[in-house]
């Protein structure tokens, strides 16, 4: 079976690579539109509760004495008053309540810190000088590996001979020249099948944790310079 060349796979690396910034790009700024919204939509409420209570002492001070207001149009306003101010209450209250939530989902996910975590990404994590990555294959056949940086240029490219099944591979940390690089995120893809039918390999990180961090989507786990929202995290292992 002849195997994939070194520039196929390293394209798709730096397409992925581009992809992954593209959505983190993507997720921030969804979040921070998010965000905005709620702030402004509260700012409104609070714009509109005013104007409200302006509009209503307007109006007692303007009634006409020999014809004053109706009761019943004095109580719904009445009403409708108060339904703002409880709106108003309601969304500063839920703001710190989701604060709180978020600093507690801190503290009782902090016991991670430090163990062997397993997550979705499409980023390798290099930590003192090393990197690790399982995936799965059909059948024993060669895949290739290529890992690029953040400006997408190949670092990495390697031919795997994988086994039917659960597999492995642990970066040193070196290019291709021999040379170390430094601790950070590379873009990684795994790619088998011959020239012209390739595809796609999923793959999984494996790293150290070291810390958690809200992050634009919500909590985050981290790894090293890698960071991921824990629905990406696949497995924590209970010991370090």
């Amino acid at each position: 079976m002849s195997t994939l060349t070194t520039s196929t796979v390293s394209q798709a690396a730096q397409q992925a690579a581009r992809a992954n910034a593209i959505a983190a790009s993507n997720t921030g700024t969804a979040s921070a539109a998010a965000s905005a919204t709620g702030t402004n939509a509260l700012q409104q409420l609070g714009a509109n509760f005013n104007q409200f209570l302006t509009l209503l002492t307007t109006q007692l001070q303007n009634q006409d004495p020999t014809s004053p207001m109706d009761s019943n149009q004095f109580t719904q306003e009445l009403v409708q008053f108060t339904g703002v101010q409880q709106s108003v209450a309601t969304n500063t209250n839920l703001t710190q309540l989701i604060g709180l939530q978020q600093g507690a989902e801190v503290l009782q996910s902090a016991s991670v810190v430090g163990h062997t975590a397993t997550v979705s990404s499409g980023q390798i994590a290099l930590q003192k000088g090393s990197g690790e990555i399982t995936f799965n294959a059909p059948a024993a056949e060669p895949v290739q590996l290529a890992i690029v940086d953040a400006s997408g240029n190949p670092i990495r490219n390697v031919t795997l001979a994988a086994q039917a099944g659960s597999n492995a591979w642990q970066w040193n940390g070196q290019n291709d020249a021999g040379q170390s690089v430094a601790d950070g995120s590379y873009g990684v893809a795994l790619q088998s099948g011959a020239a012209g039918s390739t595809s796609a390999v999923p793959f999984s990180v494996v790293g150290t944790a070291t810390g958690l961090v809200n992050g634009p989507s919500g909590l985050e786990l981290q790894m090293g310079t890698l960071s991921v929202g824990l629905d990406k995290v696949q497995s924590i292992a209970t010991q370090s």
